[in-house]
């Protein structure tokens, strides 16, 4: 004979109105005493709530986003008359009906948990020296569940969860983020109740000893509840914990990506370290981003009018995945300044003949690249690269300078070496040489690798600033854009200037703004005055 059961929320320690981030059943669903039910979440856990019954569900009574606290009603359970006996998260609350159970099982009645006071300290992690405490989960006064987190420990190699043993209430914290922490070092003291982790329920164990009931078959996954108007966003269709999801935050990971490994499919803190590897190593082979993006809906622009389809040349392919990869993987800030070019203009024209007898033409071109190499020498963090471990910047001791060129087939950067060591002459020269090669598609591979720092210059086209786009592994790339004739207060009255703007793009984890600002203060000023440049 079946009869309506009630479930209710057990106790969950000293919480009260906790979400429900997830309900895992619906109405006519077959569950096993232990399957969840509901998931709630707060501060610092979240947890399952398992059925204390198997049975078929005839009502739920929450739904996702509703505030519980115990007690509270969750659904009405139909359950076979030898199917009665709770589970251990109600015992206390309903006494469990008489079962014909065989002589040698009766001595296994079940006992309340013992609580008593343990210490819990740091089991083996496999680490061969001390490690270092960088999370500590828990507080004095929480009530945890075993395999709750307690800390998060970080070695050379990797981090680790260190979980609880036990379910109980947290009395005592001995230690605290930063320690340096050994195979037996003490974690907490805590009200324990000293229970087997692995133990059988009641339920189960009686069942050695008896006919074994007509098997109920795993209920299908139930679909998850939306919540209505939209308001549970985040990751709360997720199962993680808070420690998982501070990390995720922090990293910009979005959980629903990731697979989870821990307990039922929990998301654990391995699991988005190994995310972030896997995505790390795709990008480096240049398998992709490695960011998730709402994927642009495909449009049908013939309804809109006649319209032609033509292919990127490659060159513009593997500029456009190059420069989308450097836009979004590197945290670029632009500075952006002036330079009085008045006195250096009158010195190029005054030296154009000069510059015919050695093959060449003068362009300010020239000038602004040996301005660049001096503040590359005074400032020479510019000069640098991120090394690939991400920790470490690798000083260059040459000066390389890569100048974008514009052809017909895209954007093309030669690279000019050693400019430190080639007059104003030599440089304009290559210049002219590799601009020539690169716009009739002849420069060599070589030719356009090894760059220390690199020079965009849209000055004989126009325009007021831009912001070019680093090209990586280089720190920095400098924005040259149209001389402008402005009026500058000298001596006392206006007088027409020649002014050049300067847009420096820097990756932020390399340099910092004020050494931006230095970096473009002092290159207007070799600018301003060539004769610096000599210096």
């Amino acid at each position: 004979m079946a009869t309506i059961k009630e479930i209710s929320v057990p106790d969950i320690g000293n919480y009260t109105d906790v979400e429900i981030i997830e309900v895992a059943v619906k109405p006519g669903d077959k569950v096993r005493a232990e399957d969840s039910l509901i998931t709630l979440e707060t501060e610092k856990a979240s947890m399952d709530v398992p059925s204390p019954y198997a049975g078929i569900i005839k009502e739920m009574k929450v739904k996702l986003g509703d505030k519980v606290s115990k007690d509270s009603l969750i659904a009405l359970i139909e359950v076979a008359e030898s199917e009665t006996v709770p589970s251990k998260d109600n015992q206390a609350k309903e006494p469990p009906a008489p079962s014909k159970i065989a002589a040698p099982v009766k001595n296994e009645q079940p006992q309340e948990a013992k609580e008593e006071l343990v210490t819990v300290s740091v089991p083996d992690t496999g680490a061969a020296k001390e490690v270092e405490v960088i999370e500590v989960a828990i507080k004095v006064g929480d009530v945890v569940k075993a395999e709750d987190t307690l800390i998060t420990l970080e070695s050379e190699k990797a981090s680790m969860d260190i979980p609880s043993p036990y379910q109980g209430k947290i009395e005592k914290l001995l230690i605290k983020v930063g320690d340096k922490v050994v195979q037996g070092t003490p974690i907490v003291q805590m009200l324990a109740k000293l229970q087997p982790l692995k133990e059988a329920t009641p339920a189960q164990r009686a069942t050695v000893a008896t006919s074994a009931p007509p098997e109920i078959p795993p209920r299908s996954q139930a679909p998850k509840q939306e919540a209505q108007k939209s308001v549970f966003i985040d990751f709360s269709n997720v199962h993680a914990g808070p420690a998982t999801r501070r990390l995720a935050r922090e990293l910009g990971v979005d959980l629903t990506n990731v697979k989870g490994t821990g307990q039922r499919g929990r998301i654990v803190i391995k699991d988005v370290q190994t995310f972030v590897k896997s995505v790390m190593q795709n990008l480096q082979s240049g398998g992709g981003l490695g960011i998730s993006f709402e994927k642009a809906p495909e449009v049908d622009f013939s309804q809109f009018g006649q319209i032609e389809v033509k292919p990127l040349s490659r060159i513009k392919k593997w500029t456009a995945k190059n420069l989308s990869r450097n836009w979004v993987t590197i945290p670029h800030v632009t500075q952006f300044d002036e330079a009085d070019v008045t006195e250096l203009e009158i010195f190029r024209q005054e030296n154009q003949a000069a510059a015919k007898e050695h093959g060449t033409k003068l362009t300010p071109l020239p000038f602004i690249i040996m301005a660049c190499v001096s503040a590359l020498k005074t400032y020479p963090q510019f000069n640098a690269s991120l090394a690939a471990n991400g920790t470490d910047i690798v000083m260059k001791h040459y000066f390389h300078i890569g100048v974008a060129v514009d052809t017909p087939s895209g954007l093309m950067v030669p690279v000019i070496r050693n400019v430190d060591k080639k007059s104003l002459f030599d440089i304009a020269k290559e210049l002219g040489e590799l601009g020539a090669l690169a716009k009739e598609g002849k420069l060599k591979a070589e030719q356009m690798q090894g760059s220390s720092f690199t020079i965009s210059s849209l000055g004989s086209i126009g325009g007021t600033a831009f912001t070019p786009i680093i090209n990586a592994p280089d720190v920095a790339i400098l924005g040259i854009s149209k001389v402008q004739i402005k009026p500058v207060f000298m001596n006392d009255q206006f007088v027409p200037r020649k002014i050049l703007p300067l847009s420096l793009s820097y990756d932020h984890r390399v340099i910092d703004g004020v050494e931006g600002a230095k970096f473009a203060a002092f290159l207007a000023a070799q600018l301003q005055d060539i004769r610096k440049l000599l210096l």
